[in-house]
């Protein structure tokens, strides 16, 4: 029985992670699909097509993916998407912003007021939340690719306010209307970029503990998964300590 629990837990582990990628792809493609809508269908000329296929192509979508997504833009005329920003409080009262691309703002609003209220959190206006957040360019690099010296030069260089070497990868901040001039510079260097990004970094993080962690962690994946959703930001720490 033990071994059966074993491969049982492994099997929810896989389907987890399935689950996980498959709206992960979800997710980027529809973005790549937006982008080259509002835009031209050349990354070239397209700065939003061109930082969400580098997206999908970070995760690991196949090119056949991406292609169809792109593809798809000329499908949706009538489905029209709009980006909308939402903002509240969630459990242990850590700040959240959540960005949405939806064709129906009526029912994402309801979906997403139903995950905080069912977690004991509530859902703001605009500026509610966004004031414990400052936005950023952020573009992070692989630590395979360069150097944690070289890229702290080479950032500098660029124009970039903040470098910052994580575990597995490099993060660079600027001014988010410098990101793509920033970009440019970089690319001289370096070939391969994980994201590039204008995010909603936290000026200071939260720390919640223990099982009021795990709510809080829950409440994020719930928000995660739904299919409106693009990005969610927060200040939890994710640290026990």
């Amino acid at each position: 029985m033990a071994g059966h629990s074993h491969w049982a837990g492994i099997k929810h582990k896989k389907s987890k992670a399935d689950k996980q990628r498959s709206n992960l792809f979800s997710k980027l493609s529809k973005e790549i699909t937006v982008a080259a809508k509002l835009g031209d269908k050349n990354p070239d000329i397209n700065a939003r097509l061109r930082s969400a296929i580098q997206s999908a192509r970070s995760a690991n979508m196949p090119k056949d993916n991406i292609e169809r997504a792109i593809d798809k833009s000329s499908n949706i005329i009538d489905d029209n998407f709009e980006g909308i920003r939402y903002e509240g409080f969630g459990p242990g009262k850590i700040a959240v912003i959540i960005e949405s691309l939806t064709n129906n703002k009526n029912r994402t609003a309801s979906q997403i007021r139903t995950i905080f209220q069912k977690n004991g959190g509530s859902l703001g206006a605009q500026g509610s939340a966004s004031h414990n957040f400052k936005q950023l360019g952020v573009i992070k690099v692989d630590k395979m690719e360069i150097s944690e010296e070289n890229i702290f030069e080479i950032a500098i260089d660029s124009g970039a306010s903040e470098c910052i070497s994580n575990k597995d990868f490099h993060e660079i901040h600027c001014d988010k209307n410098e990101i793509y001039s920033v970009k440019k510079k970089l690319e001289k260097t370096i070939n391969n970029f994980i994201s590039t990004d204008i995010s909603w970094v936290p000026l200071n993080s939260i720390k919640v503990k223990d099982d009021n962690l795990k709510i809080a962690m829950e409440f994020i994946e719930e928000l995660e998964e739904n299919d409106d959703i693009q990005r969610v930001y927060t200040n939890l720490n994710m640290g026990m300590n």
